[in-house]
């Protein structure tokens, strides 16, 4: 007996995924705050504070705006008209967000795009075989309005891109800016 959920189950039992699984609770985007307050408080106990505290924070949050300032300006200017054009803006949006966020703390930044890349290739290569095996979860439901097309290069859209680039650029902000209050905590402690 097939476990997989197909069109005429879900119909019947009224179960749906959507594409992506942001606030999961079994998801690893929450991982992002966790491992960067460890990854910052590891580092300002062995002495590799960010170059100002005032930088560490702004630049991330310069990042983070960086990356909705990218989606609306291709949003007002018309390149974002179709779920590809879309995605493959906020993927500009996210390299342009690494860049800004990284030279903050370069340390952080180097150990936050390693977990990141890590973590994310993983879901990438589910991602492949839930599309390629139609298995009716949230790793295989394209976006709302997103064209058919084959299933490799729907992944390469839905699968590969994001989560080289937006989901990797997401761990690094974040990650950034809890790091900085993994350091703080790691400044008020007596040295070992």
């Amino acid at each position: 007996m097939s476990t997989r959920l197909g069109p005429e189950t879900r119909a019947r039992t009224g179960f749906q995924f959507s594409a992506g699984g942001g606030g999961a609770l079994v998801g690893i985007a929450w991982l992002a705050p966790v491992f960067g307050a460890w990854f910052g408080y590891r580092l300002g106990r062995s002495g590799l504070a960010p170059p100002g505290k005032g930088r560490a924070l702004g630049l991330p949050l310069a990042a983070a705006a960086t990356f909705f300032l990218v989606g609306w300006v291709a949003e007002k200017a018309g390149w974002a008209a179709s779920a590809n054009a879309l995605i493959a803006v906020f993927a500009v949006g996210a390299v342009l967000a690494l860049a800004v966020s990284i030279p903050a703390w370069p340390a952080l930044g180097q150990l936050l795009v390693a977990y990141a890349v890590a973590a994310r290739i993983p879901v990438a290569v589910v991602m492949l075989f839930a599309i390629l095996a139609g298995w009716g979860t949230h790793y295989d439901a394209p976006p709302p309005v997103f064209p058919a097309m084959l299933p490799l290069r729907r992944w390469l859209w839905t699968g590969l891109l994001p989560q080289a680039t937006i989901w990797v650029a997401y761990t690094v902000v974040v990650g950034m800016l809890f790091g900085v209050l993994g350091q703080v905590v790691a400044s008020r402690r007596p040295p070992d």
